[in-house]
């Protein structure tokens, strides 16, 4: 370059023609020229594709798909709209524990494919269409139109959309608690959290969202979960009956196509990837007693003395809002609870655990140490222009600790220890959709940490409720050490399961919110939540005697059991409606308790394999299109069927009992099933069958869990002619000692014929029960028993048959094997 001419300035203002302008060159006070609409985009023919190890990313040049290899039998797929992914982050799914070992890739020439040894991605180059197929290279699911999106000009980001086909009799499950009819098809369903008092049939949104459903067609079934946290719907074909699409208002499309063939193998693969409940405290599986509100003292004391006056079991008392201080959580009304440790450590001496609600809303209040501690340290939720989050609630105007944030979930989890050390033993959390008088919910500009990627209300709505639960059990569990904590929450998202039992919310005292109740349960235990329960009688309205004891009936079969009813209702305890309801109440009560051994097997079964507690008709039997619309009968576990009395006045019903020999439990008539039969049902009674073959592990009855040592278990025992499992789980019941395999499974095997039954026993497992021998009710034998032989010894004791048709036999609790012979 020559320094001494240097080269021209250039012109900063240089004249611009037309056609220049036309090029997209445009003057600074020109209106913008060539910006386009905001419309739907498509993805549309693959233009490259790379791999990372179990990663397969394919492009159109603009957009990109990411598909993953899971597992064997779960595939995840991704769309980035401009070719950047968001971090990954999941609450739902909080760490992939699978390790794939075998998958491949190929490519011909019209499509890739992801394949493993059971499930086959195909990704279409022209169109990029998206099937999976089995190891048969039978399409089970498939695209109808290419994955889509739109700019979201308000907020940023982009409404996302996958549409896929459904075929003419493709039924649909799943979705949580929703109140439409158990199978979903022809249904338009929304996910937002929602308080919902007094929900009707078909009101949607509720209170919880569970973006996950199970797809059954030609006898397959596979799942779909919609990983995504923002406002999200689901149309079953509704709008077109040959497609089925979900879609969200923000955040990715990311969803897991998760392969069957059965409805059971696609809700235990949901768990391997959202999780299962931790086993309860077994005291949590007996009956609870709650109203909106107990109050004061010498009400909680009369509670607890008629139910133990009465023998009516019981194992827990709830606290509803009325005994905080001014509605300040973490607080005690003095003037009602003087001496709350003492109150308590009393209903604990007498067998009563007490639970208290705690809502997300804290008192603006510099004099209340919460809400000081929390504006403090900065713990509040912000709206977008810095201002705090308020909104009216219970204790008049509250801010809102954000629970997204792992230093606020700390925080709160130490709020609990007050309460801990006054002995109150599990945790009810409510308004955490969140709820706020007036709004509905907060507005959707409040800022979240969301674990640090950040996000508005409408991102974090959907997860605030399960945050709030998650800080609950993780700081009672500290607290309590090694002792396992009780929660319960009105909110939650997918996973939620990991942290808390849920309820229905606040029903209504009607005979088809009875039946709703069944429906939902079903629901939400193939949805991934199986700790489940509704308000007992109905939490507004007034249930009629009839009506309050068929739904004692039901909530016997529920997991979680609890009468729960609002403060303007009259009070309905199980004696509250004379004397003749009283004793049905209390005889089913106490069937609760005599099956909770074989009610917290199922918990186990559950929470280690991933089998959900309540299993509708369906799912026992999907090859039959008739099944795919029965909504009444459900299994509790695998070996009893309950079908609930939903309807007044009637003394029978038709109850369908699934393929193969079922017992009525009453009567032990052994039926055959495959078929519909008809049931009486007077008041004292409820139809209960279980299978031929069965081991039912029964405690003695108590007043509540422990009242006393057991030191012989018992166990009825149902003949069969062809070989059947079953399955017995124990251990301290309230530790967390079985973490480190302290616990015991028992596996029996029954078998029979003409002449002859056999029972084998197998035992795993580090745990010791203090009793030495088991009491065996032998039922429905054909023959007239003569000799019974156990570890190769006759036995010498009785063998009279009751009226029953019952053989009674004691053996040790370690036998290996009983012969019954004629």
């Amino acid at each position: 370059m020559d320094e001494l001419n240097p080269p021209a300035a250039p012109d900063v203002n240089p004249e611009l023609t037309i056609d220049q302008l036309d090029d997209g060159i445009q003057h600074v006070n020109n209106p913008i020229v060539g910006l386009t609409a905001i419309e739907k985009k498509y993805l549309t023919k693959i233009v490259e594709y790379s791999q990372n190890n179990n990663n397969f990313y394919f492009s159109d040049g603009v957009a990109k798909v990411e598909v993953r290899v899971v597992s064997d039998e779960i595939i995840r797929i991704r769309l980035a709209p401009h070719g950047a992914f968001l971090e990954e982050f999941s609450y739902a799914v909080p760490e992939n524990t699978k390790r794939v070992t075998v998958f491949s890739f190929r490519e011909d020439e019209k499509n890739y494919r992801v394949s493993t040894n059971t499930v086959t991605c195909i990704i279409d180059k022209e169109t990029c269409l998206i099937s999976f197929a089995d190891n048969q290279d039978v399409i089970i699911n498939q695209d109808q139109a290419p994955m889509h999106w739109e700019e979201n000009s308000d907020f940023g980001g982009y409404y996302v959309y996958a549409t896929k086909k459904a075929s003419a009799e493709e039924s649909f499950f799943g979705l949580g608690d929703k109140t439409a009819n158990f199978n979903l098809r022809g249904k338009r369903l929304v996910n937002w959290n929602s308080d919902t008092y007094s929900f009707a049939k078909d009101q949607d949104p509720l209170y919880r969202s569970i973006p996950f459903y199970i797809g059954l067609s030609d006898e397959t079934a596979y799942g779909i979960f919609f990983d995504n946290t923002f406002k999200s719907y689901f149309d079953f074909a509704h709008e077109d009956n040959g497609k089925t699409s979900f879609w969200a208002d923000g955040g990715e499309l990311q969803y897991y196509y998760i392969h069957g063939p059965k409805m059971m193998d696609v809700v235990k693969r949901y768990h391997s990837l959202t999780g299962t409940h931790p086993m309860p405290p077994l005291w949590a599986l007996g009956f609870h007693q709650c109203r909106w509100s107990y109050y004061p003292e010498s009400k909680i004391k009369d509670l607890a003395r008629n139910f133990r006056e009465r023998k009516i079991p019981c194992d827990a008392i709830y606290l509803d809002i009325d005994y905080m201080d001014g509605y300040r959580c973490f607080t005690w009304n003095k003037k009602y609870f003087p001496d709350p440790k003492r109150m308590v450590k009393e209903l604990a001496d007498d067998g009563f655990r007490t639970v208290v609600i705690i809502d997300p809303g804290i008192k603006v209040d510099d004099n209340y140490w919460v809400f000081r501690e929390g504006k403090e340290k900065k713990y509040f939720c912000r709206r977008c222009d810095d201002y705090f989050m308020e909104g009216y609630v219970w204790p008049g105007r509250c801010q809102f600790p954000d629970f997204t944030n792992p230093e606020v979930r700390d925080w709160w989890g130490t709020l609990f220890e007050g309460l801990v050390d006054a002995g109150v033993a599990g945790v009810w959390n409510d308004m955490n959709e969140p709820a706020v008088f007036g709004s509905g919910t907060f507005p959707v500009d409040v800022r979240h940490n969301f674990d640090g990627h950040r996000g508005s209300h409408r991102k974090a709505h959907n997860v605030y409720g399960m945050q709030m639960v998650r800080a609950t059990y993780n700081g009672l569990k500290k607290l309590y050490k090694n002792k396992r904590p009780f929660t319960i929450t009105r909110a939650g998202y997918s996973g939620v399961q990991r942290y808390s039992s849920v309820w229905t919310g606040d029903n209504v005292a009607s005979w088809e919110h009875l039946k709703l109740g069944s429906v939902q349960l079903q629901r939400l235990s193939v949805s991934g939540i199986s700790f489940c329960g509704t308000d007992i009688g109905g939490f507004s309205g007034e249930p009629d005697a009839e009506l309050f004891t068929r739904w004692i009936q039901f909530g016997v079969f529920s997991p979680f059991m609890r009468a729960h009813s609002a403060g303007d209702t009259r009070e309905r305890e199980p004696w509250s409606f004379g004397e003749v309801y009283e004793a049905i109440n209390r005889k089913f009560i106490e069937l609760r308790y005599r099956l909770l051994p074989y009610i917290y097997s199922a918990f186990w079964e559950h929470h280690k394999y991933g089998f959900p507690i309540l299993r509708p008709v369906v799912m026992l039997e999907q090859e039959d299109k008739t099944n795919h619309y029965r909504e009444n009968e459900f299994t509790f576990g695998d070996k009893i069927l309950v079908a609930p009395v939903t309807e007044p006045g009637i003394q029978q019903m038709v109850v369908y009992l699934p393929k193969g020999k079922w017992y009525d439990y009453w009567t032990h008539e052994l039926i055959e099933g495959g078929r519909e039969i008809t049931v009486a049902t007077p008041l004292d009674s409820l139809p209960i069958f279980v299978k031929a073959g069965s081991v039912i592990p029964e405690s003695p009855l108590m007043q509540y869990v422990n009242e006393f040592e057991v030191d012989e278990f018992m166990f009825q025992v149902y003949y069969s002619d062809y070989e059947v499992r079953s399955f017995y789980y124990e251990d301290h019941g309230d530790t967390f000692a079985y973490e480190q395999d302290i616990y015991m499974e028992k596996k029996f095997l029954v078998n029979g014929d003409a002449t002859s039954m056999t029972i084998k026993q197998s035992i795993e497992g580090l745990f010791t029960p203090r009793y030495e021998t088991y009491d065996l009710k032998i039922i429905s034998l054909p023959f007239t028993p003569s000799r019974v032989i156990i570890d190769n010894r006759d036995y010498t004791g009785s063998l009279e048959v009751d009226d029953l048709h019952r053989i009674r036999i004691q053996a040790s609790k370690n036998f290996r094997n009983i012969q019954i012979l004629a």
